[in-house]
């Protein structure tokens, strides 16, 4: 099982999401990311997927999302050709103790706290995957109340691999 990130610029019509991720669903191919946003043309939404499986797996989940009347374009954002990131919130539980501990570890992962209540802290982080995850295992030893992520967003790098319609 190999995983791979897929850029899709796709019409921005009402029902577009559902249309691709209903493909997704009929063929039991799982979804591990999604995300979805208006480029700066409001005629188009991108939307990068993560998804995994083998190789003729991911290359029938390309020419299938592909043939989608509202997809425009698709392609393979390369680990080491893109630029992949991820946003958390997380809510942690702290007491008047504990909550420079998770202030300290915050600072050290360029993290920001937005928020702070007697009895816990909601800390944003940005980064890749790894950093993320880093960062709630070093929380380990905290209670995390709530964690909210908004899957992979990304770009290629360069101007080589842009779409223009």
């Amino acid at each position: 099982m190999q995983r791979k990130v897929f850029q899709l610029l796709v019409d921005n019509t009402s029902g577009v999401l559902s249309r691709i991720s209903g493909l997704f669903s009929r063929r039991g191919y799982n979804i591990e990311s999604i995300t979805a946003g208006v480029t700066a043309d409001p005629r188009f939404t991108r939307i990068t997927i993560v998804t995994s499986g083998d190789d003729e797996i991911l290359d029938q989940i390309e020419k299938q999302v592909s043939k989608l009347v509202d997809v425009r374009d698709i392609k393979e954002l390369e680990p080491d050709s893109s630029v992949y990131r991820e946003l958390a919130l997380i809510k942690v539980k702290t007491n008047n103790e504990q909550r420079q501990g998770v202030i300290a570890v915050a600072d050290i992962f360029r993290a920001k706290i937005i928020d702070v209540a007697s009895d816990s802290l909601i800390v944003e982080l940005t980064g890749n995957q790894a950093k993320i995850e880093a960062f709630i295992n070093l929380l380990d030893g905290y209670e995390i109340l709530e964690l909210a992520r908004t899957g992979i967003a990304g770009l290629g790098r360069g101007t080589e691999n842009v779409t223009y319609l």
